[in-house]
């Protein structure tokens, strides 16, 4: 059984950081593009950052670029998201999610497998 187990999230103040993980398990993702997704309450599920099965290449969101960087170690089958300089405006579930190819992508169609999310609350 295919499992996307995200942890990490957490209250933190604003200007604060926060590391989340995503670890795999049922098989192994190493061949496949890994993303994180956001949603806050009201809101749709957004796209934040993805990352290719090499690592080279990476894709973030307008709104956390220069901030958030997204890598993953496939030995551990692990995706993870640093989040630095957080913002009130961050607050919301994160969710990590697979796609069944090696080319990222930023729509959230494009993912197969998803976690159930980990709440993360920046406060001012």
């Amino acid at each position: 059984q295919v499992q996307l187990v995200e942890s990490g999230g957490g209250l933190v103040q604003a200007g604060g950081s926060l590391r989340l993980s995503c670890a795999a398990s049922g098989r192994s993702f190493s061949r496949n593009a890994m993303g994180w997704f956001r949603q806050s309450p009201g809101k749709e599920r957004d796209f934040v950052a993805t990352i290719d099965w090499s690592t080279v290449g990476t894709y973030y969101a307008d709104s956390v670029k220069g901030r958030f960087t997204i890598s993953r170690d496939n030995a551990k089958n692990t995706v993870y998201l640093q989040m630095n300089s957080l913002k009130p405006e961050d607050t919301a579930v994160y969710y990590c999610a697979a796609r069944d190819t090696v080319w990222p992508g930023e729509k959230e169609n494009d993912y197969r497998y998803w976690g159930q999310g980990t709440q993360v609350t920046v406060s001012s």
